[in-house]
Parts: structure tokens; sequence; C-alpha cells
């Protein structure tokens, strides 16, 4: 296909650009009334994931609204759980929660690899909706939660301080952790692939809970099977986002994916020492900074900007933007991305 604006894949694969391309987290949500106004008509979260033209909608809304230079389809890390047998409620305010979880081999027994086409259609067909929609404007890219924390949420039951549970299973029972973390593998590749057949130009996989893990841990329980996933990726550019894995970034250097995001808490210029000049690096300005007045985002943007600087760089926030952020203010920080 034809791209009007093809900048995120060029930078995504080390191929010079006229600019950096820039595209943020959470940028289909809570931040735009537009959303607001179609969310209040709607049962609930779910009902947006589960509507395949209306996830296409708040996926087209940032491009529309925001001049972003991607779309990332609208959906969640937790829909991969429930395609595999273990169903998720998203409590308003919250957040997401399991009514049951895994706890025994027998849970275990109870739960699938799905055909990603039976499953997970739902996505799958928002992406092919989004994808005729924008019309080559900007690539779409699709995403899934890394095994660890998709694991962590099935062990857990919801969001935590501490993933006390999950971690502790790791202690006791690694066997079965190690069984789990396999299945939602599989499940991953086959749902990534899917999305790259229905059209998405890049795939991203979160880790969100990466950082709660101690180095020993991750390099068991996480990064051999993100790196299986990167391995068996190949039809596009695969982005690896591993939240607070600060000590595991020379390891992700030699990852199979092009680009590694980073948190606001990497330090740009050692991160490049630390992964190497062949990746593309994404992030990583603090979401916080979205608070400030314009005159203070558009220096802090330049200077997160210039540490980027001499190697492919996608720029973005270095986690989502929180839902009380103001537009102008996104608006503020893209188009001084664009400018610089």
């Amino acid at each position: 296909m034809t791209y009007q604006n093809d900048l995120i894949i060029r930078t995504a694969k080390g191929e010079p650009t006229e600019r950096t391309p820039v595209w943020l987290m959470r940028q289909a949500g809570r931040i735009l009334k537009e959303y607001r106004e179609l969310r209040s008509t709607l049962s609930g979260f779910k009902e947006l994931v589960e509507t395949p033209h209306l996830a296409a909608e708040v996926t087209i809304q940032p491009v529309d609204l925001l001049n972003v230079d991607a779309a990332i389809i609208f959906s969640d890390i937790l829909v991969v759980p429930e395609a595999m047998g273990l169903t998720y409620e998203m409590i308003e305010k919250k957040g997401p929660h399991f009514p049951e979880t895994i706890e025994t081999e027998n849970d275990l027994n109870k739960l699938i690899i799905p055909d990603p086409y039976e499953g997970l259609e739902y996505t799958l067909e928002a992406i092919k909706i989004t994808k005729k929609e924008l019309d080559g404007r900007v690539p779409i890219i699709g995403f899934a939660g890394a095994p660890w924390t998709i694991f962590s949420y099935m062990i857990e039951g919801g969001g935590s301080k501490t993933f006390s549970k999950a971690k502790k299973m790791l202690y006791v029972n690694p066997t079965l952790s190690h069984k789990l973390l396999e299945m939602i593998t599989q499940t991953t590749i086959k749902y990534l692939k899917a999305q790259t057949e229905c059209g998405a130009e890049i795939v991203q996989l979160f880790d969100s809970w990466a950082g709660i893990l101690s180095e020993e841990q991750y390099k068991e329980f996480a990064l051999p099977y993100i790196s299986k996933i990167c391995d068996s990726i190949d039809e596009v550019p695969v982005t690896v986002f591993a939240k607070g894995a600060y000590f595991m970034r020379k390891e992700m250097g030699k990852l199979n994916c092009r680009t590694i995001g980073l948190d606001w808490n990497m330090d740009p210029i050692l991160s490049r020492e630390l992964i190497g000049p062949e990746k593309t690096l994404q992030g990583n300005l603090d979401p916080c900074v979205l608070y400030s007045d314009f005159k203070t985002i558009e220096q802090k943007t330049k200077e997160m900007l210039e540490k980027f600087k001499g190697h492919s760089h996608i720029a973005n926030l270095g986690h989502g933007v929180y839902p009380d952020i103001s537009p102008d203010a996104v608006r503020c920080f893209i188009d001084t991305v664009k400018a610089f």
C-alpha cells in the first residue's frame, strides 16, 4: 500500500526520514471529548472494544484531531486472556477484574490457545475497517500485552501495587508458570500475525509490569517469551516497550525487534549506549510534562529530542497520556516534535 505518510514505518526500519514521527500511547481515548461523547452512549468499555466499527472510529479520532503520524488500534491487552477462556470485567474508575483466576493445573487445563479469527475477530475486523477508512493516510499499529504482564493479570485477578500473587506463583510453582507463559506466548504470536494479515503495519508488545520483576526473574520468566514472539513476527517491524525494565536494556538490544520503547526514567543517551546503534528508540517524555504551560512543554520536548539526535527515533511519551491532560497540551507536544 502507498501511504501519504509512512514516516513511522521508515523510522522503525532505520531508514533516514525528513523528520521524527510522533504518536502517543493511549492517544485514542479519554483525553478527547469526542471519545467521551461516544463512550457515554454505550454500556461500557468492553462494548466499545468489541464493536468493530466503533473501535475503528475511536482509532481514527486522534489522526483527525491531533494529527499524529500513526493510528494504534483501539483495543485492550486483556482481550487475549479472555479469548483463552478467562473472562474479565472492566469496572469504571477501578480497572480490570477477573472473576476467576489461575491457581492450579486444573485451572490451566480449562484454557485454550484460540484461533484469533474466532476468539479475537472483533479486533481484527476493527483493523480492516480502520485500514479502509484511513485509506493510506497513516499506518496502523497493532498490539498485544507481553506474556509476563498478561500472566500477572490472570494470576492476580486485576491490577495491583505489588503483584505479589503473580510473583509468588513464579517462586512456588515455576512449572505451572512456564506452562501458562508458553500458552500466552503462542496465543500472542497467532494474534499479532493475524493483526498484520488484517492491515497492521507495526506491532507493539506492552510489558506494563516489567519493572516489578528482579533482573533474574525477568531473564527467566519474561525475556525468553518476548524473544520468542519477536522471532516469530517477521511480517512487520516489532516494538517492545517494557516499562520499568531499565536493568534489561542491554539484553533488549539483542532482541529480534526493530524498536525499543523507553519509559521516562530511562535516559536516552545511556539507553542508546546500552541498546546499541542499530535499534530505533521510542519515547520518552514524562506524561506529566503535559500538565505544564506550552512554553515548558516546548522546552522539555526539545530537550528530549536533542538526546535522541543522530539515530532513528519515534517520539512518544514515556507511558500513556493521562486522561485529564488537555488535548491542546498534547497538540503542543506533537507540533513541537514536527517543527524540530
